[in-house]
């Protein structure tokens, strides 16, 4: 019988490192043409909207979808449902929030494992929510990262951030007091932000930096200047085609002629070996993220395995 997973059981089960080898796992099963990836749907309603985004892997055994209906006012619940690529059957339905903070801060890590240079040591953030600490998490994860910087518009949130995430990961977090602080001399840059306005200008970048994108996953969020993107000798994403429906920082740049969709390179091929992720130690590098269901699947496919080896979750009466 299926069976349902709360976030307090997700929360028992899911830790960074299961969803690195996840989901760096479900790129390479892309690469393999053992997965495909349909890209996230909005249908708008007066007051929100619905998003809808599927995905199947054979090659993990799962197939399925992710869904959130957004509505002004009210706060948003993320649902998993997962089925056997093998009977069809129904195997899992998830409460998926946490697992999509974690997964997302993952999909940044695989990126930074195939693009950072390797003796990459300082971050700066921009962004001081949720889903930043888990990108600040899983880069640490796969780089040996000695200190970050954080800024976000609200000091007492990333005063709170740095202080939180300095007793977590045992490094020195401090909070500054703008953007070019934060990023100058960066070897790592995070942008994990709702932002509709550039807040990563590229003149701030030193040469060799990595930057992972994360939060404009809607054609009305930017988070990146022209000269960022310009600036950029590598451009990958997790998927051109879902990029071009709602990435921001590159739908603009394309329109002004200062990329060409022919200059993304997919995720899945960086980490299938068809392309490199960096030329040189100069490269300025770019990861935009826009959060892909077959990351949600593999890692909920994961999750579900270890939630029925230790009898985790409710029995669905189907």
């Amino acid at each position: 019988m299926a069976i349902y997973l709360t976030e307090k059981d997700v929360g028992e089960i899911l830790t960074m490192d299961m969803a690195l080898e996840t989901v760096e796992e479900s790129f390479r099963l892309l690469a393999e043409g053992a997965a495909t990836n349909s890209p996230r749907s909005r249908i708008r309603m007066p007051n929100g909207q619905l998003n809808f985004m599927a995905g199947a892997a054979p090659g993990a055994g799962v197939m399925g979808f992710k869904s959130y209906g957004v509505a002004r006012g009210y706060p948003v619940r993320f649902y998993l449902q997962l089925s056997s690529t093998e009977t069809g059957e129904l195997l899992a339905i998830v409460e998926a929030s946490q697992l999509g903070q974690v997964r997302t801060g993952a999909a940044s890590g695989v990126a930074t494992r195939y693009m950072a240079r390797e003796d990459a040591s300082s971050v700066g953030v921009i962004g001081s929510g949720y889903q930043a600490r888990t990108q600040l998490e899983a880069v640490c994860k796969v780089r040996n990262i000695t200190s970050a910087r954080v800024f976000s518009r609200k000091p007492e949130n990333r005063e709170k951030f740095a202080a939180d995430m300095s007793a977590s990961l045992g490094i020195d977090v401090s909070a500054v007091e703008s953007g070019e602080v934060c990023v100058k001399d960066a070897d790592i840059v995070i942008t994990m932000t709702s932002a509709s306005r550039a807040v990563l200008n590229g003149e701030w970048l030193s040469p060799g930096t990595h930057i992972n994108a994360a939060g404009a996953n809607h054609w009305m969020r930017v988070e990146l200047d022209g000269e960022a993107v310009r600036r950029s000798d590598v451009v990958v994403t997790d998927d051109i085609e879902q990029a071009k429906l709602e990435c921001g920082d590159l739908l603009y740049p394309v329109e002004r002629g200062i990329i060409r969709w022919q200059q993304v390179i997919n995720l899945c091929d960086v980490v299938g070996g068809r392309a490199k992720g960096r030329n040189s130690a100069e490269d300025i590098t770019l990861f935009e993220s826009q959060g892909l269901a077959l990351e949600d699947l593999t890692t909920g496919m994961r999750v579900y395995k270890t939630a029925k080896e230790r009898g985790i979750g409710q029995q669905l009466p189907f």
